[in-house]
């Protein structure tokens, strides 16, 4: 959760301590066995598994919206503050020790709480878990389950399939969340920065594929939010495509891979944005970039649709303030200190231009994962932050989780549910909450519901730092290209942009949706034996061109020179009048996709057409990138 209260983002001087402090690591070997069923009736399903996304929109299977109304039901991630004995509930978050599994089972029936949840009129569940409760293998004690007596002897994740059962059971979609690596409490200085600072990024990304295919079953395990707020350790930033260690851009890009390819093909994949960068010192750089990255290189996944933005806003964090107070504080304004113009602006540039921008390769669902606030905050300008924001989701129709969902009564009185010991609830489902006018605002605003028409999609191809191969029918055929860098647009979609230089390209299906043949095999093509006599479209330049009735659908490189052309059957007879657009010296496209290339020269056929060649030189002084694309009408 976000720098949540506790935050500590510390300077060099307390750098070497914190690190003694960082969680052991994960334990023992990965169970096998498949969750179980959940004991709970069954809830008449309101909605169709599995979801997918049409551009700002998550869909249902029967093409409705389906807004995530959300909440995180948390303590499956840790609850140890990383101080003292993790055996003494003081050392706790809130004093709350959730013993490595959803907080509340201790006080209420699961029958009771999911009627509670129910009654807040939420319709989807983000749940956290920790790397270190998938390989735990000694049970859970028996008063972490005091009012589940039927959950007694089970290990943290066997609880945890117990949760996800009766929520699933009971209607509500659910979210699996990879919190933190270790079962400490998050977030800070504390081993749990990014996806491998304290464990390899593979196991990280095997237990991704295990925690996938565990819930596979279950269609209404609907997605996988692969991290948490990546975010700076002591000495190092987390970057968006830098090719190395710390690239949370790459490793988000391989995990989502290896899930929908080798566990379950329904899920959405949730890729929040960085959390923080730099030392929070005034006077040094350092900020929340947020999703901004995103604007200039956005994720594209072997299965276009399924792709999920994710932000967290706390009004204690900033745009460039961490949210501490004292060690790590800040000169700079907290969302709380903005103005409400400013707020609104902060929201659109950190995070909501992704699902405000129509038609770009980064549009996309954005899910607002984690937000929320005390009940028992007396900060004038916390609440008015509350109210704001609350206002701006519900003015945008936005998807939403609050953070948390359960906590106990006298100790976390940010959970809008919270139980004492003898069970009984308190929170905002009280009339005397003050947090119900903003939640009913967002729970009742006028919200699209139905039908969502399909609408184009655009996604971009990177070569930045090697192989960008979506299309699963390509992949199925082999290397096509030793040794080069290559890309393929998803399957279902074509190639309709390249950039003169930096190796990349901009995919869509506008105005034309899937046009490959079904049974049709993909052509490499690396001369000029397609080009027509007396069809020279680019004179004096080397031209890679489909054959007839053939599209584009990937290229590839070695170094900065075309190295092939990749193209796909038709469906259909395509239509052959066609020019030759060049982009060598400036941008030659339309609007449509956005900039995919930032930095360097794009040539893109416009909505109606497909790409049907790549010319280039070798020329000496020339550098061998595309120069221009050979444009065709679709018809």
């Amino acid at each position: 959760m976000s720098l949540h209260r506790i935050v500590k983002y510390l300077t060099c001087a307390v750098s070497a301590v914190l690190l003694t402090a960082t969680a052991p690591g994960a334990l023992a070997a990965t169970p096998k066995d498949r969750p179980p069923t959940s004991d709970a009736p069954a809830t008449a399903g309101t909605w169709q598994p599995p979801l997918s996304t049409r551009g700002r929109y998550i869909v249902d299977a029967a093409g409705n919206r389906f807004r995530l109304k959300s909440a995180n039901w948390d303590g499956a991630q840790g609850s140890w503050t990383g101080n003292g004995d993790a055996a003494d509930p003081a050392q706790h978050h809130a004093g709350q020790d959730s013993h490595g599994i959803p907080l509340g089972l201790d006080r209420v029936p699961l029958t009771a709480l999911l009627a509670d949840f129910h009654a807040l009129g939420i319709n989807s569940v983000r749940l956290p878990f920790s790397n270190e409760m998938i390989h735990a293998t000694g049970p859970v004690p028996d008063s972490a389950v005091a009012a589940n007596p039927q959950l007694r002897g089970r290990t943290p994740l066997q609880v945890f399939d117990a949760v996800v059962a009766a929520l699933t059971a009971a209607d509500f979609a659910v979210v699996l969340n990879n919190h933190t690596n270790t079962s400490r409490w998050c977030c800070g200085l504390d081993g749990n920065e990014r996806w491998n600072s304290s464990q390899d990024a593979g196991q990280w990304v095997d237990d991704w594929v295990f925690m996938a295919r565990r819930y596979a079953d279950d269609p209404r395990v609907v997605g996988a939010d692969l991290y948490n707020e990546v975010r700076r350790d002591v000495l190092h930033d987390p970057d968006w495509g830098g090719g190395d260690d710390y690239d949370w851009y790459a490793a988000a890009q391989w995990a989502a891979d290896r899930i929908l390819t080798e566990a379950n093909p329904n899920l959405l994949i949730v890729v929040e944005g960085i959390n923080w960068t730099g030392l929070p010192v005034d006077g040094f750089p350092h900020g929340r970039p947020t999703l901004t990255p995103a604007r200039t290189l956005s994720h594209t996944l072997v299965q276009s649709d399924k792709l999920v933005w994710s932000a967290h806003f706390y009004g204690y964090t900033g745009p460039h303030h961490s949210g501490a107070t004292g060690i790590g504080e800040t000169s700079d304004p907290r969302y709380q200190d903005l103005t409400e113009e400013e707020l609104r602006q902060a929201l659109y540039d950190e995070a909501y231009f992704v699902s405000q921008d129509s038609g770009r390769h980064y549009t996309a669902p954005l899910w607002i994962s984690e937000f929320g606030i005390g009940a028992g905050e007396t900060n004038g300008a916390a609440r008015t932050w509350f109210g704001r924001i609350t206002d701006y989701f519900a003015d945008h129709d936005a998807d939403f989780a609050y953070w948390p969902l359960v906590g106990w009564e006298g100790h976390d009185d940010w959970a809008l549910l919270r139980y004492d010991a003898d069970g009984h609830r308190h929170g905002l489902l009280d009339e005397t909450d003050w947090r119900r006018t903003g939640w009913d605002h967002l729970m009742t605003a006028p919200t699209r519901t139905g039908s969502v028409a399909p609408v184009p999609a655009w996604r971009m191809l990177s070569t930045d730092h090697g192989d960008q191969v979506q299309s699963l029918r390509v992949r199925a055929t082999g290397d096509w290209d030793p040794g080069a860098y290559k890309a393929a647009c998803p399957d279902g979609l074509r190639l309709i942009g390249l950039s003169h230089a930096g190796g990349r390209g901009l995919c869509t299906d506008a105005e034309a949706g899937d046009l490959r043949a079904a049974d049709g095999t993909h052509t490499v093509v690396t001369d000029e034996r397609n080009v027509p006599q007396g069809g020279d479209w680019a004179g004096g330049y080397t031209k890679f061109q489909c054959p007839s009735d053939s599209y584009l659908i990937g290229y590839s490189r070695r170094g900065s020179r075309v190295s092939a052309a990749l193209c796909a059957p038709a469906r259909t007879s395509l239509g052959t009048t066609g020019r030759t657009l060049w982009f060598d010296r400036s941008d030659n496209r339309p609007d449509s996709g956005g900039d995919f290339a930032s930095g360097n020269y794009k040539g893109q056929c416009a909505d109606d057409e497909y790409a049907a060649g790549i010319a280039f030189t070798t020329r000496v002084g020339s550098a061998g990138g595309p120069d221009a694309l050979l444009c065709r009408r679709l018809r």
